[in-house]
């Protein structure tokens, strides 16, 4: 495959999945809500995992989450 066919067979892919599911396109670009504080402390928190990888665990990581609710049960 050459890299023009690619790159079609690609855009055309992603039209495809735009227009599947275009009711959630249209919300997402004409409503004045979204999700962009959550994106951000899910984010902030997967850093924070990857940082840690291979260390102690779960105990360490509720440690180094900041504001991380207490009263979920263990």
């Amino acid at each position: 495959m050459n890299t023009s066919s690619g790159t079609f067979l690609a855009s055309t892919t992603f039209v495809n999945g735009l227009e599947r599911d275009l009711a959630a396109v249209i919300a997402g670009l004409t409503l004045p809500w979204n999700s962009g504080i959550v994106e951000g402390h899910v984010n902030g928190i997967k850093m924070i995992k990857r940082q840690m990888y291979g260390r102690v665990g779960f105990s360490l990581l509720r440690k180094r989450v900041p504001f991380a609710d207490r009263s979920v049960a263990r």
